[in-house]
């Protein structure tokens, strides 16, 4: 760094000297050549001196800066030295400190080895010492421990069980005052403010003869007549010596009414022959067909339900000519959608899509006969052809829990469905039917274990079942009366609800003597 400085310097002197002579050189060259020249020597003399002395001077001033960086950097390094010294010394130390509690952890490692050692050394004593007791308790006990295992996880599986059933008792009996308080109101409500009327339909019809020589002329020549009218409306013409009368039999209640208007037609024209049959069987299914839009669309209008498709007022208008039971189940379909809506009003639920629903449920039972399946999925896959709204579609087709309930609304048209079939005289069945459903509850309660006698009482509404109290107990009486209900539900086809009530009943008994 010296050297540089010095180069530096002379280089900056003789720069500057060039210069001056170059200039006055090139100044007087031309003029005064030969008599300056002696004067240019002098300067150029006294340049060069300057120059020597500016140089010396560069020279001292560059030693003298030198000298003062050295110094600084010797101080530099005296201070980093100190430092080193400082951090070697706390280095020093801190390994000796971790020399210390190396020493200490290995020490301590030694003593929990030790412990470990200690501690398996106890464990495979209690071990064999545990294995000791269990033999000594299968010894006392005379049975081996997957015995004993066994006998205790079945006490406990008897006081779960016996547990189970007192709670299930308890909260069916809460939730069953409760729920019965609520739905008597809501129900009873609903029931006083409809009044319906109930007609037993049946599946044959009588038309009324002017006089017995009419009979001959239905007949006619070789029983041409009655085989053109059975043929053409479907439905069996009995005529027996019921004076005055002839009976028109069919499972179809559309066709049997057309083919009883057909006879009133016939009666009253006179002539009675097989084009004049056919004839007069197309007016009056012409005027059926009529009479069922109009059927269908009153049906619309006395239940508030706008909007119907034509098709559907269609299909709800032949309701009118079938019957479940007994029952019309076009009246059957109206009851249900004011008491569907009756009882969403009461709880706040949407009275439109119940009503609605409520009036479609059964529309299915119009086309049993045509398509295959349950008339509740009917009921549905039709309303949904036709522009019905998803909630309606689904109360539809889960009034019979074909699928399973998901809104209020569909649990609504279940009830409406089993309250207007439930009513006294709404329904009627056969006394072959109704003996073998009877048969078929007391059957079904037999079946069951510790089941000792049981009565189906009241048309078989309600089924009593009286238990032995020495096999079933109180809280077995509990369960085994869901059983009979659940089995009921399943297996079983009946109008309305059944009540089962199993009876458990202790006596206890002594003779005075």
């Amino acid at each position: 760094m010296d050297v540089l400085v010095v180069a530096i310097a002379v280089a900056a002197a003789l720069g500057v000297g060039a210069s001056v002579g170059f200039l006055l050189h090139a100044k007087f060259a031309g003029v005064r050549a030969e008599a300056d020249r002696v004067k240019v020597e002098a300067l150029l003399e006294d340049a060069r001196r300057d120059a020597d002395a500016m140089r010396r001077e560069a020279e001292i001033e560059a030693k003298e800066l030198t000298l003062r960086l050295r110094q600084e950097i010797e101080e530099q390094l005296e201070d980093r030295r100190a430092e080193l010294a400082r951090v070697e010394e706390r280095a020093t130390t801190r390994d000796q400190q971790i020399e210390v509690k190396d020493a200490d952890l290995t020490r301590r490692e030694q003593g929990i080895a030790d412990r470990e050692a200690h501690a398996r050394t106890l464990q495979d004593e209690l071990k064999h010492a545990r294995e000791e007791a269990v033999r000594e308790l299968e010894r006392v006990a005379g049975m081996t421990q997957a015995q004993a295992s066994e006998q205790i996880l079945h006490q406990t599986e008897e006081e779960v069980r016996h547990d189970m059933a007192r709670l299930v008792r308890r909260v069916e009996d809460e939730a069953k005052q409760e729920s019965d308080r609520r739905v008597r109101n809501v129900v009873s409500t609903a029931i006083g403010r409809l009044a319906a009327s109930h007609a037993a339909a049946t599946t044959v019809s009588m038309v009324e003869l002017p006089g017995d020589d009419m009979k001959g002329r239905i007949i006619g020549r070789e029983g041409r007549n009655i085989r053109a009218l059975e043929m053409i409306t479907g439905c069996d013409v009995i005529i027996d010596d019921t004076p005055g009368m002839v009976a028109l039999s069919g499972f179809d209640g559309v066709r049997r009414e057309i083919a009883r208007l057909t006879v009133e037609k016939l009666i009253a024209d006179g002539r009675i022959h097989p084009a004049r049959i056919e004839e007069l069987y197309y007016q009056a299914k012409a005027e059926i067909e009529e009479k069922i839009v109009q059927a269908g669309e009153q049906a619309s209008f006395e239940a508030n339900v706008p909007g119907l498709h034509p098709e559907l007022l269609k299909v709800l208008g032949r309701l009118n000519y079938r019957t479940s039971y007994g029952q019309n189940v076009l009246r059957h379909s109206l009851e249900c959608a004011h008491l569907a809506s009756m009882m969403a009003a009461e709880i706040g639920a949407n009275q439109k899509v119940a009503r609605r629903a409520a009036l479609l449920h059964d529309i299915g039972k119009a086309v049993t006969h045509e398509v295959e399946g349950s008339h509740a999925i009917i009921s549905g896959q039709l309303s949904k052809k036709h522009g019905e709204s998803a909630e309606v579609v689904h109360a539809v087709e889960a009034h019979h829990n074909d699928v399973e309930p998901q809104t209020v609304e569909a649990v609504l048209v279940q009830a409406a469905d089993a309250i207007s079939a439930a009513r006294p005289g709404a329904r009627g069945e056969s006394a072959e039917k109704y003996v073998k459903r009877l048969e078929s509850l007391e059957a079904i309660a037999m079946a069951k274990k510790g089941v000792e006698k049981c009565f189906a009482m009241q048309a078989g509404r309600d089924l009593r079942v009286l238990v032995k109290p020495e096999e079933i107990d109180d809280d077995a009486a509990t369960l085994l009366v869901r059983e009979i209900a659940k089995e009921i539900e399943e297996s079983l086809e009946y109008p309305g609800q059944i009540k089962v009530t199993v009876i458990r009943e202790s006596r206890a008994t002594e003779i005075a003597k």
